[in-house]
């Protein structure tokens, strides 16, 4: 079973790769098809605390304020043996041992989609981590809910982040974990508010109450952990993260997951439900309940591939054959598409196909229409001629014409023309690229039907 969400992680990274997330396409999205996991948590829930425990790993970036501002599909993968090592999906062929260095690059690519800005990208970044200590698992860390704009952030950031969220965890095929911190109103919890509207039911929603050791004294959440403040279909999880001075001291994961189990087990209120309590248990539930609803979906994921197969299978037979790869085939080709459209076009402008009139019709019919609608009577009375003369030579006898005033008379004249025949050359132009628009898909058809005939 546990390879089934090895074949999940194959096919995520295939879709990755053809440029399938999930949105709307032409073509059927096998993303939205394939179960998932989305972690969903107001800022400072300890939803990247979570994380890193199931991983068992210091990897995420840390701050202030919204510090995840894209979507992270965390794939774990377990090996039997060996150093623990992460790869990104845009770094395909570098390995990386040092977490902290995991941590950075993380920083480094948001910054790189959304610049030094507070702003946030629907763009995920891809990162697969393989250890022994980790259970087979897929999970995306989304931006945490918040309910104010920060400096720096325009006005629609809370509504884009929650648009975001809300367009992973709506999919019926995502399963919802829900990250709400027990020392605050469960009623106000910004991860139940909008897995409720998704979910009403709570059939494919995971709670996870945090910060459990920071509730206040005489105070306990035995209440939520039961599902009598808010049922779900699945038993809430309780953990106990990891705190900012354990964090600051550099407490390895090891040591946190030990002390986590000791505080359920020695804690009275909470002693019943220790063994279903913790990070480590967590995980392992998630993993199981993704196998379970991976095996359940496999017909219809089969079905949907092959519906996808048979669809694109058609439309490359409509395409034709595939043309020659080598330097000589693809230039053969590029002269006979060149050729054809040479002759499609020039039979447009001889008038053997349509078009070539209209050009004959703006020479023959709108310029010379235009040029007598002129006013060349009064350009070249007596008066005016006289005018030009005298402007440019002055009063002077001449015994031949002077030829600075006729200069000024043509150029005067030309000016005129100037109007006519620049809407004639717009005219003309339009028609040219309508007849070359024209030739084109002509050559394309033809050029279609050229390389059925050559390849059948």
């Amino acid at each position: 079973m546990e390879n089934l969400i090895a074949l999940v992680n194959r096919l995520q990274r295939a879709c990755t790769a053809l440029g399938d997330h999930g949105e709307e396409s032409s073509l059927p999205t096998l993303w939205d098809a394939l179960p998932t996991i989305a972690v969903v948590g107001g800022q400072s829930s300890g939803k990247s605390s979570v994380l890193e425990s199931i991983v068992g790993k210091d990897f995420l970036p840390r701050g202030s304020g919204i510090v995840t501002r894209r979507p992270l599909v965390l794939q774990l993968h377990r090996i039997e043996e060996g150093r623990e090592y992460a790869e990104f999906g845009h770094l395909p062929r570098k390995r990386f041992t040092d977490f902290a260095a995991v941590r950075k690059e993380i920083a480094d690519e948001t910054d790189r989609e959304t610049g030094r800005s507070k702003q946030i990208s629907s763009v995920p970044i891809y990162l697969s981590i393989y250890s022994p200590y980790v259970v087979n698992l897929t999970l995306i860390d989304l931006p945490g809910l918040t309910k104010v704009a920060v400096e720096g952030q325009p006005d629609s950031i809370v509504l884009d982040i929650e648009n975001m969220v809300r367009s992973y965890i709506e999919k019926p095929n995502c399963i919802i974990l829900a990250i709400s911190p027990a020392n605050q109103d469960l009623a106000t919890s910004d991860a139940i508010k909008i897995s409720r509207e998704v979910d009403p039911k709570g059939e494919r929603t995971f709670g996870v109450l945090t910060k459990i050791d920071l509730m206040d004294k005489g105070t306990d959440a035995v209440d939520m952990l039961e599902g009598k403040s808010y049922k779900l279909q699945f038993p809430w999880i309780g953990v106990v993260n990891r705190s900012q001075a354990d964090i600051n001291k550099n407490v390895d994961m090891i040591a946190a997951r030990r002390r986590e189990k000791e505080y359920f087990s020695s804690t009275p209120e909470y002693r019943h439900l220790a063994n279903r309590m913790g990070s480590e248990h967590l995980g392992k539930v998630l993993s199981k309940h993704l196998e379970s609803v991976i095996k359940s979906r496999i017909p219809g994921l089969q079905s949907l591939i092959n519906k996808t197969i048979i669809e694109l299978e058609t439309e490359l037979s409509r395409l034709g054959k595939p043309i020659a790869t080598d330097a000589g085939g693809k230039l053969y080709m590029i002269m006979e598409i060149c050729r054809s459209f040479d002759g499609n076009f020039k039979e447009h402008l001889d008038g053997v196909r349509p078009g070539g009139d209209k050009i004959y019709y703006v020479f023959d019919n709108q310029l010379p229409a235009a040029l007598k609608r002129l006013q060349f009577d009064k350009q070249l009375s007596m008066d005016n001629v006289r005018k030009l003369i005298t402007e440019a030579d002055g009063y002077q006898p001449h015994l031949i014409a002077p030829e600075q005033g006729y200069r000024r008379l043509i150029e005067s004249s030309i000016v005129s023309m100037k109007g006519p025949a620049e809407a004639a050359v717009d005219a003309v132009h339009a028609i040219l690229k309508e007849l070359i628009h024209k030739a084109i898909s002509e050559t394309a058809a033809s050029s279609l039907s050229f390389l059925v005939a050559v390849r059948s």
